[in-house]
């Protein structure tokens, strides 16, 4: 799906891959064509620091001397198959994500991709909230940085609060509105 306007075209694709230590990745159009270059700081102004691989997207392109580049991102869609269970905190499943469960704004402690885990603080709570890498990953993101403001649907789990769903901050105060 591509529609023109003065800002830009409208191109739905995938995200080839993004690396937030970069500051960039690429995706690619659904109807071809050339690579399309995503930026951190496009991204961020989503309200997002990364985005996972294979992960679903529409953004508004424009062309520059440089070759296609991302200028806005409409939306983002976890990674096809991302609906499976996942097995988080020694072994305790998360079932697929719980909808009526409320989105919690949070703000990242520490997230470490290689080890596959990390916590948050939810506002106005004490205890700490578990954050697998697979729950990122069928949230549509790759990585969160320290102190990244986040909004979290959170289930108590055997050995504490975990999440289930990783969303923008801005997801949170929509629900306000």
């Amino acid at each position: 799906m591509s529609d023109a306007n003065e800002s830009g075209t409208r191109v739905s694709g995938t995200v080839k891959w993004f690396d937030p230590a970069k500051g960039f990745g690429f995706v690619v159009a659904s109807e071809g064509g050339p690579d399309i270059l995503l930026h951190a700081n496009v991204l961020r102004n989503f309200g997002q620091s990364s985005v996972a691989d294979s992960a679903g997207i529409e953004v508004i392109v424009q062309e520059t001397a440089r070759g296609t580049q991302a200028v806005e991102v409409l939306r983002i869609d976890p990674p096809a198959g991302g609906e499976e269970d996942v097995v988080a905190m020694s072994g305790e499943i998360a079932d697929p994500v719980d909808l009526s469960l409320p989105l919690e704004p949070a703000r990242v402690k520490w997230f470490d991709k290689a080890k596959g885990f990390g916590f948050a603080n939810v506002f106005g709570r004490d205890e700490d909230v578990f954050l697998h890498v697979e729950v990122l990953r069928r949230s549509g993101l790759a990585d969160l940085q320290p102190g990244e403001a986040v909004s979290l649907r959170v289930v108590d789990g055997k050995r504490g609060r975990m999440a289930t769903q990783v969303a923008s901050w801005e997801a949170a105060l929509k629900l306000d509105e």
